[in-house]
């Protein structure tokens, strides 16, 4: 039985990797869990699955957690992935808030099931060294990464030319920049295809979310940033493709389910029965795809820069946007302010510094300051 310690529990990866555990109780246990706030739902999931060791973020918070005989609650997410058990982590918290636990539980031989962006974007240079030198696996969560994951041999194909992202387009695919200037929050978050995290969504909407894929898909895959591309996939059936050197392209399918990559990520090498329906092409029929629109969407080339830029670029972006989508969230900031917000925090972050996980959150702490002089 493989033991499962997860980042982010009420969250929704980590309800749906809930789930999972929930339909397969003879192959795993949950040995760890955490959250940020949420102690309802917190308490339900500890009464049901009875972790070992459990952290809550909120200290307020953490005051209303109910432990049951047996449980034990222990500092930081850092000392909750480095307790005598646990086989694999899965990383379902949202921000760089991701970082330090992830390299905690590298550093104590964990592998780490990955669904959270941030811990490559502003990390990947540390993370992938460490994770080849402890001989852990980082197994891809997200949709798109496992596609390709799968599409390359499990990342071991050596003929590999490129690497194409699908993309729904989220909520505001096909809209012009007119149509945009005025939108809320509120539109950005009906999702047509995918049930995420406020921040993922409006991400999503920005497109976004697929440059922070792109860079984690250079560090995941080792592949440069000039060759990995985006394309528009608004029934998100096809969740990304991989290109050879001989021009064939290889792609996976399935329905829009994140319950798929997470329960890969938690059996690999071995894919076991799905308790997801079975792909039914003759019914899906139509399968469209675009370019993406960078002038109506400028954040997606803004990303694309940082990533071939590399360095501390991406975790510069990281921060502004992070912060720019909190205010954008709360309605005090407009749809194109979000780009305009982590153009001017790129210009005026010092970037020189050398790269080490100290630099990496001074960096960040640095981008977030400039950010929010920039909204005021």
């Amino acid at each position: 039985m493989k033991e499962i310690i997860i980042l982010g529990s009420t969250g929704s990866i980590g309800k749906q990797t809930l789930d999972i555990v929930k339909n397969y109780p003879d192959k795993f246990c949950v040995v760890g869990m955490s959250c940020n706030s949420n102690l309802s739902l917190f308490n339900e999931q500890i009464a049901q699955f009875k972790p070992k060791y459990v952290y809550v973020n909120d200290k307020n918070a953490a005051k209303n957690c109910i432990l049951p005989v047996g449980t034990k609650m222990v500092g930081s997410s850092e000392e909750l992935v480095s307790m005598p058990c646990g086989q694999i982590v899965v990383t379902a918290m949202v921000g760089i808030s991701g970082l330090k636990p992830t390299i905690a539980a590298i550093n104590g031989g964990k592998d780490i099931a990955l669904a959270n962006k941030e811990t490559l974007v502003a990390g990947g240079d540390i993370v992938m060294p460490l994770a080849k030198k402890m001989g852990v696996n980082i197994l891809p969560v997200d949709s798109e990464h496992s596609a390709i994951w799968q599409s390359s041999d499990y990342g071991r194909a050596k003929d590999i030319k490129g690497l194409i992202l699908t993309a729904s387009g989220g909520a505001f695919r096909g809209m012009t920049k007119e149509q945009l200037l005025n939108v809320k929050a509120k539109d950005a978050l009906k999702h047509p295809t995918w049930n995420m995290g406020a921040k993922v969504t409006i991400d999503s909407s920005t497109l976004m979310n697929k440059g922070l894929e792109i860079i984690e898909a250079k560090h995941l895959f080792n592949i440069p940033a000039d060759k990995i591309s985006v394309v528009i996939h608004k029934q998100s059936i096809i969740h990304s493709l991989v290109t050879y050197n001989d021009n064939s392209v290889i792609a996976e399918l399935s329905y829009p389910d994140m319950r798929l990559p997470i329960q890969l990520a938690l059996t690999y090498p071995a894919k076991i029965d799905s308790k997801l329906p079975e792909l039914d092409l003759a019914k899906v029929a139509t399968l469209t795809f675009e370019n993406p629109d960078i002038k109506t969407f400028p954040c997606l080339g803004i990303a694309i820069d940082c990533a071939k830029k590399g360095g501390f670029y991406p975790a510069v972006m990281n921060a502004a946007n992070e912060i720019a989508v909190e205010a954008f969230l709360k309605d005090k900031v407009g749809f194109y302010d979000i780009p305009r917000i982590i153009e001017k925090t790129l210009d005026k972050c010092d970037t020189s510094c050398d790269m080490s996980l100290d630099n990496v959150f001074e960096v960040d702490k640095q981008s977030r300051i400039i950010a929010g002089e920039l909204l005021k």
